[in-house]
């Protein structure tokens, strides 16, 4: 680096770093700070709009302090007709407080249903792609604890299960990749004022003020029971008693696993003993979709209803053979066996 341009860099980390001398806005930090323990190299995936902003803002101080480098990305999802603009506009107003943000294109067909699905599921691919061929294990992603409460209604309306509800974690897996949610106990109120504070403002995506998506119809009702006493801290803690019951089934899934299966060639072909059928209905049931899973080489577990079938034909068939994600799995002489298919 030439001594013009260390100097601009130091004299911007400054110029960040003072942004701290605000109070809520140092609250914040230490709150984002006590929940990342990161001591390598990361992504940070951008949108634009203010929670991503005051991450890039809050992974951009951790990285300067932790003598971290950080790579920044947002997705053009050609959605809609002014997307690149809007990323190039962000890309610029980065660039300003040294983040260099690289852009990643979505090409090919779009979707006419399930859009917004549809598009997060490309974001995450594009991104896990890229994390991988610059060998970095892991991406720090925007959601906060509103999305945290959205998230929780959209699954009760598709009637998910328990493991379900609380699916959105502060970390998970994705092809390998750790996407990690360091705001996840934030407010989105916190961010917006980040936002405003370090950057002056922020895009607005209309997609949020649609209520043709059910994400925006759960947001504006959310904002309804809100203003009829809905106390957040309670909601949060309901969600977080159900995570600890969810450990404990998956702390018994993972046993069942371990005691009554055998699986052979690769992972390719599995053995289920007499007992795998003898724990609780909940553990049966996940036990066996992480199986399908793990056999089948897919990276989401089948649908609940096509896993009860299987387990409602194991009760009542003495013998049968059906395919399920990528399994055949057959019962024969009492012995439920899945294979690669």
């Amino acid at each position: 680096m030439s001594p013009k341009n260390s100097n601009v860099s130091k004299k911007t980390h400054r110029f960040l770093l003072n942004k701290l001398k605000d109070r809520r806005t140092l609250k914040i930090y230490k709150k984002f700070e006590g929940k990342l323990s990161i001591n390598k190299n990361f992504i940070v995936a951008v949108s634009g709009g203010p929670d991503s902003l005051a991450l890039s803002f809050l992974s951009k101080i951790y990285s300067i302090k932790k003598s971290l480098d950080v790579k920044y990305f947002i997705v053009d999802h050609k959605l809609r007709k002014n997307s690149s603009l809007e990323v190039k506009y962000v890309q610029k107003k980065l660039k300003n407080f040294l983040i260099k943000l690289n852009i990643l294109t979505w090409r090919g067909l779009k979707p006419k249903k399930n859009i917004q699905s549809i598009a997060r599921e490309k974001r995450y691919e594009l991104l896990c792609d890229i994390a991988k061929k610059i060998r970095i294990e892991n991406i720090l992603v925007g959601h906060h604890l509103d999305d945290l409460f959205e998230n929780f209604f959209i699954r009760i309306l598709r009637g998910s299960g328990l493991q379900g509800l609380i699916s959105l974690d502060r970390e998970t897996q994705k092809n390998n990749i750790n996407l990690i949610r360091p705001l996840i106990n934030i407010d989105k109120d916190d961010l917006v004022y980040i936002s405003n504070h370090v950057f002056g403002s922020y895009v607005q995506d209309p997609s949020n003020q649609d209520d043709k998506f059910k994400r925006v119809k759960v947001r504006n009702l959310l904002k309804e029971l809100s203003l009829e006493g809905l106390d957040r801290n309670k909601f949060f803690l309901t969600i977080k008693n159900l995570k600890f019951a969810n450990e404990s089934i998956k702390f018994y899934t993972k046993k069942n696993l371990e005691e009554n299966v055998t699986i052979l060639k690769k992972k390719q072909n599995a053995i289920l003993k007499e007992n795998f059928f003898s724990q609780s209905e909940e553990v049966i049931f996940r036990s066996l979709g992480e199986l399908i899973k793990i056999v089948g080489k897919k990276y989401y577990i089948v649908r609940g209803k096509k896993i009860n079938k299987i387990i409602d034909l194991v009760d009542s068939k003495s013998s049968f053979k059906v395919t399920l994600g990528g399994c055949l799995i057959k019962k024969v002489n009492k012995t439920i066996i899945l294979s690669k298919e």
